[in-house]
């Protein structure tokens, strides 16, 4: 008996999302050391000394059940953006959070709509509640609005997924283009405004979206501890919305989804914001550190308000394999329709010079 056969025939269509190797596996692979990977946008600095110290406390209770309803960390988040804790949902990283909004309010014959070489999970997410997926033709690498929100209206889709800035693109939309999409969009269609890269964003670049929900309650605002904070694999997340949204997002929450030491780790995160500003200073040097290279290089890359760039190159995962052979790990994106481009994480300042370096080398050796 071939047991798929008992899936929806819309699982059965998924096809799962591939995450980057890790440096362990590469090294007993290609049997070499001291190999960079720069294919997550993982924080090069690690994570906050408090939080660390905060997650190792945390230990010391590890045969006990996690707090289930998050007080300590919503009440760290409620003071930070002037919420209240209906408000807040917490997630075992921001892609919970995306597949929650999806469970709580799609189902078998409903639409999505997000863009072009947006984040994969939200057509995950989509296909794995039997909802169709319409995505939107990209503008510059980006999100079309105004595309998006005829879109939706047209064919009567329930939520449109937004990610600023863009993965894997680092595209980004102004405060004052969204805002005005908001006030156009009508009220029964929920807006997952996904912003893990949020804190990479320049000063000049920010924008209030909090602030924002007390004039649009169909808007559910995603963001991440694994970006900026360094929490990567403690795995936590939150979103902020109304809270009825918020009421239905818990219905499908799994109980204990957030364990107790990542909800320790997020709460000494939050609080520690000279380390936030520490890795947005390391992510501008880095930006400009690449990007720099990369035109010197003669490459073609687009430019990102994320902590990642991606890159075009002839002969993609012809390069992305010799990278690997070299001792950088990097991201391919042929799976986001952009089979001639590379994703490359913003490392330190060794890491990436190693990089650009391998790159000169490789392209000498394609003459």
């Amino acid at each position: 008996m071939n047991y798929s056969e008992l899936a929806p025939p819309y699982i059965r269509a998924i096809a799962p999302y591939q995450p980057g190797k890790p440096i362990s596996e590469l090294e007993r692979e290609l049997g070499i050391t001291g190999i960079v990977k720069l294919a997550s946008n993982e924080n090069p600095l690690g994570a906050s000394a408090k939080a660390v110290a905060a997650a190792r406390a945390a230990l010391d209770e590890i045969g006990l059940y996690p707090d289930g309803n998050g007080f300590a960390l919503k009440d760290a988040l409620a003071h930070r953006y002037g919420v209240a804790h209906d408000q807040i949902v917490l997630g075992n990283g921001s892609n919970d959070l995306l597949e929650l909004a999806a469970r709580a309010f799609l189902t078998v014959g409903d639409k999505a709509v997000y863009a072009d070489h947006a984040f994969a999970v939200y057509a995950l997410a989509t296909q794995a509640v039997g909802a169709a997926g319409i995505s939107v033709a990209a503008k510059d690498f980006g999100h079309d609005l105004e595309a998006m929100r005829a879109a939706a209206v047209a064919r009567g889709a329930k939520i449109i997924f937004i990610a600023n800035p863009n993965n894997p693109t680092g595209t980004f939309l102004s405060g004052g283009a969204l805002y005005q999409f908001l006030r156009a969009l009508p009220a029964n269609i929920l807006v997952v405004l996904d912003e893990a890269y949020n804190e990479y964003l320049p000063v000049e670049c920010r924008y209030d979206s909090v602030g924002w929900l007390r004039e649009f309650p169909n808007l559910i605002i995603s963001r991440t501890f694994s970006k900026a904070y360094g929490l990567a694999s403690l795995r936590v997340g939150y979103a902020l919305g109304n809270p009825q949204v918020v009421d239905m997002m818990n219905r499908v929450r799994q109980p204990f989804n957030v364990n107790s030491v990542a909800q320790a780790a997020a709460v000494a995160a939050l609080q520690d914001t000279d380390f936030v500003q520490q890795t947005f200073a390391l992510n501008q040097r880095g930006m400009a550190q690449l990007t720099d290279g990369l035109r010197k290089l003669g490459l073609e890359y687009i430019s990102s308000s994320g902590n990642f760039v991606s890159f075009k190159i002839g002969g993609a995962m012809r390069v992305y394999r010799r990278l690997l052979e070299l001792g950088v790990i990097v991201r391919p994106i042929a799976n986001y329709d952009m089979p001639d481009y590379l994703r490359v994480s913003i490392g330190l300042e060794t890491q990436n010079e190693k990089f650009l370096s391998a790159l000169k080398q490789i392209q000498g050796e394609m003459k």
